[in-house]
């Protein structure tokens, strides 16, 4: 035991003297002024953040990224070079720097199509179709270059003639473009890949390696700490009705924050949206109408005096809800922070007034109208919430009151961002839920109304949820409303939910292979190094 306290003490020095070796490159390229320099820098950027490195260098890349802005504007030094064109651009969007699209019609012909000699350049292509997930609404140029690079792309996906590194990674982007990854998943699925490249820096690949070991055997003690709590509640038996989905459930919130700063942060939100789902499926799947009304009223009270009034198996549920926030009011209350869980309990409270809401249709044999569906449903998908959790407890001075009161009035980010998890969430788990007695989906809501096939319905939401992340990528311009790390919940809670609910899959409810395969890279199998 103590040989592994002082290999981990070795490692974490090792990496403290690697990350000063990268930062001194970053800053030695950053300074430079020829032109190569600027295409290197680039490149390495883009390494750094694929190796899930970019949270260790957060304000060199702002700064290097900054410098290739003011130096360059909107215009690239090597415009004729697709590849390198495209991951300037990309690159600078993620950082918020609203460069334009138009740069892209260099590439096109007088009849305004993207000219067909670019399908010989593969790495070209790719490079555009990640860059044009970085799209917002009105784009053209950009919705052009999706269809483009996808209808291309897709032929040499198959196309034996392309070698089959390129193959590999053509199937990779079509299946899941950059902007929709997982910073977590991505290292683990890059590392290796860039271990292969002859040009690779053996300093930022073993950086890499040992950042990755090390920040999982934070996230297995952080899991081990929460299983235990979770254990000792013993739900299975007193409540054999809820979903026992706490390693998803993990998952999902590492999902949203890795970061071994945000550990208090993490462990909070982790116990409290377990009890979003043991809200959800008591009012879903078991409690009376009358009985959720009551409950209702105790939530809004917000007292342990109302606990006598409650149905015996509810006792527990309201009981830890109370204690679990008590836990961290207290916590917050020595760093003069505790106004942070005021705004969260408030947001609570409306999600249990918009359950409420769906049970009282249910109970009244009422189909709700697409509209007034979604706009209960939104605030039930509980993802304003969990993003508003995700800030309580942070050890940066970013989070103020006026950042709980932004996402409580529902925002655009916010709001595409619970767009996506109840379109997604509806499209994977709609069928089961009508196999019982249960509310409509939008699924349903859209058919009634328009007499749509399931196939139509599905068709037009998945471009609901494509619109949304055009309406996430233009939030993410400067000048932001919150800056751009108090975003990242919002975009990390949508890249999830394309991990899990993707092909209108319930990859929360139902884990198959993919997700399993996903969260034992997360958790369990170290990168060796």
């Amino acid at each position: 035991m103590g040989n592994q306290k002082e290999d981990f003490v070795v490692e974490k020095q090792l990496v403290e003297e690697l990350k000063g070796e990268v930062r001194k490159e970053l800053m030695i390229i950053t300074s430079a002024s020829e032109t190569m320099q600027y295409e290197k820098l680039i490149k390495v950027i883009d390494a750094i953040q694929r190796l899930g490195l970019a949270y260790h260098f957060d304000g060199e890349i702002q700064e290097a990224l900054q410098h290739v802005y003011t130096t360059y504007g909107d215009n690239w030094i090597d415009e004729k070079n697709l590849e390198s064109s495209s991951l300037w651009f990309r690159l600078l969007r993620q950082q918020g720097f609203n460069v334009s699209s138009e740069t892209f019609k260099k590439h096109m012909d007088e009849e305004g199509n993207f000219k067909e000699t670019l399908c010989n350049d593969v790495q070209g292509m790719l490079a555009l179709y990640e860059a044009a997930y970085m799209r917002v609404e009105g784009e053209q140029v950009l919705d052009e270059a999706l269809e483009f690079t996808k209808t291309h792309l897709a032929i040499k996906a198959k196309d034996h003639s392309c070698d089959s590194l390129s193959r590999r990674d053509i199937q990779q982007a079509l299946k899941q473009p950059l902007r929709k990854r997982l910073p977590r998943l991505e290292a683990v699925r890059y590392i290796p890949i860039y271990q292969q490249q002859p040009a690779h820096n053996e300093v930022l690949l073993k950086l890499a390696k040992l950042d990755f070991n090390i920040l999982q055997s934070v996230h297995k003690k952080e899991l081990s700490e929460i299983s235990k709590w979770w254990k000792d509640l013993d739900l299975q038996k007193k409540l054999p009705y809820v979903r026992d989905r706490l390693v998803e459930g993990y998952f999902w919130i590492l999902g949203m924050y890795f970061e071994p700063e945000h550990s208090r942060t993490r462990v909070f939100l982790m116990k409290t949206c377990m009890w979003l789902v043991v809200l959800d499926d008591t009012f879903d799947n078991y409690g009376t109408y009358e009985e959720l009304e009551i409950f209702t009223k105790a939530i809004q009270r917000w007292s342990i005096s109302c606990l006598d009034m409650l149905p015996e198996y509810m006792k527990l549920v309201y009981e830890e809800h109370l204690n679990n926030h008590q836990e961290m009011e207290e916590s917050l209350e020595k760093e003069g922070k505790a106004y942070q869980i005021h705004h969260v309990k408030e947001m609570a409270k409306e999600g249990v007034r918009s359950l409420l809401q769906e049970a009282k249709w249910l109970k009244e044999g009422y189909k709700p109208t697409l509209e007034e569906y979604m706009s209960n449903a939104l605030v039930t998908v509980g993802s304003a919430l969990i993003i508003a959790r995700s800030y309580v407890g942070r050890v940066d001075d970013m989070v103020t009151e006026e950042t709980f009161r932004w996402v409580a009035t529902y925002p655009p980010i916010i709001k595409a961002s619970c767009l996506i998890l109840r379109l997604m969430d509806d499209m994977g788990t709609h069928k089961e839920e009508q196999e019982r007695v249960h509310g409509p989906s939008c699924i349903e809501c859209y058919r009634n109304e328009t007499g749509a096939s399931e196939e139509e319905a599905c068709e037009f939401f998945s471009k609901q949820v494509e619109d949304a992340w055009k309406v996430i990528n233009r939030e993410s311009l400067m000048p932001t409303c919150v800056p751009l790390p108090l975003l990242m919940p919002a975009i990390n809670f949508s890249r999830v939910c394309d991990a899990l609910y993707k092909d209108n899959k319930d990859g929360y409810g139902h884990a198959g292979k993919e997700v399993i395969k996903y969260i034992k890279s997360l958790l369990v199998h170290p990168i060796a190094v």
